[in-house]
């Protein structure tokens, strides 16, 4: 149903990102989204509890920053965005040059914590074509996979957008 300049970016990379994780920005995170846990605040608090220091709360991870696209103010950036503006490109081409938000899933596996360096590295899942009552449309499912410097993962995201 697709065209192959459509669907041959399944499976490519599509960013990375690395970030360092500072105390503040936990706090003003955990401000801005109005959290008094003092997991997120207590620096005292936080060291008696079972994770021994400050952590983000489940939400952080999704803050923009951590998108898995490159950005001038990581610590270190690479990129794949020329393919996904490439795939974006090729939307466009095949009529589906609208896009929606189609929703994001986020599964947490262990804590972020002040002072942890996230690496957010992205790639497209799968690209499926639909047929809906008001015609043609493409779903585009990109998957991020967050790891912290130890290697472990702490999150993995599943972001949909609707191309028309």
């Amino acid at each position: 149903m697709l065209p192959e300049e459509i669907t041959q970016f399944i499976g490519k990379e599509a960013g990375t990102s690395i970030f360092e994780v500072e105390r503040e920005t936990i706090r003003r995170f955990a401000d801005a989204v109005d959290d008094s846990n003092p997991l997120y605040w207590d620096e005292e608090y936080a060291k008696k509890s079972r994770y021994g220091s400050i952590i983000a709360p489940p939400g952080f991870i999704s803050s923009p920053w951590f998108s898995g696209r490159p950005t001038k103010w990581g610590k270190k950036s690479t990129s794949s965005s020329e393919a996904r503006g490439d795939l974006i490109l090729a939307l466009a081409k095949a009529g589906f040059w609208r896009a929606l938000d189609g929703g994001i899933e986020y599964e947490f596996s262990c804590p972020v914590r002040a002072g942890d360096t996230i690496t957010a590295s992205s790639r497209i899942k799968d690209i499926i074509g639909r047929e809906g009552r008001t015609g043609k449309m493409v779903f585009l499912i990109r998957e991020t996979t967050y790891t912290n410097q130890n290697g472990e993962a702490v999150a993995k995201a599943r972001q949909t957008s609707i191309h028309r």
